[in-house]
């Protein structure tokens, strides 16, 4: 990832900033606050700006509950009981905003959580960066033959080879085209001074998914654990799920309990139906359970063996 002389100047600029407050701050988050995390080839996050931190769920819980809880339970203690019997509203009272650069195929994923208010760079204004998303050879999959939606096998050697000559070629070749429509380059200057440029909100249309966007996106602490809970997922795309994976880290610095409840009750949690619970009562009584009498179907039985570790047909 490279940043521009410019953005590098605006971000040593904002974190210079001495700013005095009476409202709380996380020491974590603060060290990071402004700084560029990497993510894929040319995208980062960034946090910007944020309210709250796990004492601010503390006391807006406590609020409901009444004068003197705080005697009864600590705080660590009632952010796991809200986690634990999905509590939520308590959560919403912390906010944050980040700064993320990401590709516009994943920003077309990410937009459908529809919990956030999002402000992203227009290319009806603004000529786009020079910058493609490239995978990795070791994340060239095939398409899975069981889920259609999902990655199969490694593709290797010279296909794997023509494959990223391919997205190359195309990416670049449209980018000239943008510029020659636009008859400017991205930098700025013109390419033939004798000639009007096509619209900005037109040339766009011609520019490959891979390419680069930014957005500004702000959210509260529960809709953005219920965006990591589904894109930090070892089944979400990889492309996705490690901006997910970076957020994550960022949550971490910013209410470490809630983040230490979150992995623990909803990451790290299995979560099973009423008819899942009776053949997990049977196991634990040393009945003998199978599928044919499960009244599971077979991808629910699979997914409550796998679940609890077991790959046994008969148990």
């Amino acid at each position: 990832m490279k940043l521009t002389p410019e953005q590098k100047q605006e971000i040593a600029d904002q974190q210079s900033q001495k700013n005095e407050t009476k409202r709380v701050t996380s020491d974590a988050l603060e060290k990071i606050l402004y700084e560029a995390l990497p993510v894929l080839d040319h995208g980062f996050v960034r946090v910007v700006d944020y309210m709250g931190d796990d004492s601010s769920i503390v006391q807006s819980a406590r609020v409901s509950y009444g004068k003197g809880t705080k005697k009864v339970s600590t705080d660590e203690g009632l952010i796991k009981y809200l986690m634990r019997h999905w509590h939520s509203t308590p959560f919403e009272m912390c906010e944050i905003k980040y700064h993320v650069k990401l590709p516009i195929f994943i920003a077309r994923q990410w937009i459908r959580h529809r919990t956030a208010n999002v402000n992203e760079y227009s290319a009806r204004y603004s000529i786009l960066d020079k910058e493609f998303y490239i995978p990795a050879k070791d994340q060239l999959s095939a398409q899975s033959t069981s889920n259609r939606q999902g990655r199969g096998d490694l593709i290797t050697g010279e296909q794997a080879d023509e494959v990223l000559k391919i997205l190359k070629d195309d990416a670049t070749r449209t980018y000239d085209n943008y510029e020659k429509m636009l008859n400017e380059r991205f930098d700025g200057t013109t390419i033939d001074k004798n000639k009007s440029g096509l619209a900005r909100e037109l040339a766009r249309m011609n520019l490959t998914l891979n390419s680069y966007t930014q957005w500004y996106w702000k959210t509260d602490l529960l809709n953005l654990l219920n965006f990591l809970f589904l894109r930090a997922d070892s089944h979400a795309q990889y492309e996705i799920r490690v901006y997910a994976e970076t957020m994550l880290e960022t949550v971490k610095k910013w209410v470490p309990i809630t983040h230490d409840a979150f992995l623990d009750y909803r990451v790290g949690a299995v979560h099973v139906s009423a008819k899942g619970k009776k053949i997990i009562q049977k196991m634990v009584n040393g009945e003998k359970v199978n599928f044919e009498n499960s009244d599971l179907s077979k991808r629910e039985w699979n997914e409550l063996m796998n679940s609890f570790g077991f790959s046994k047909k008969t148990l």
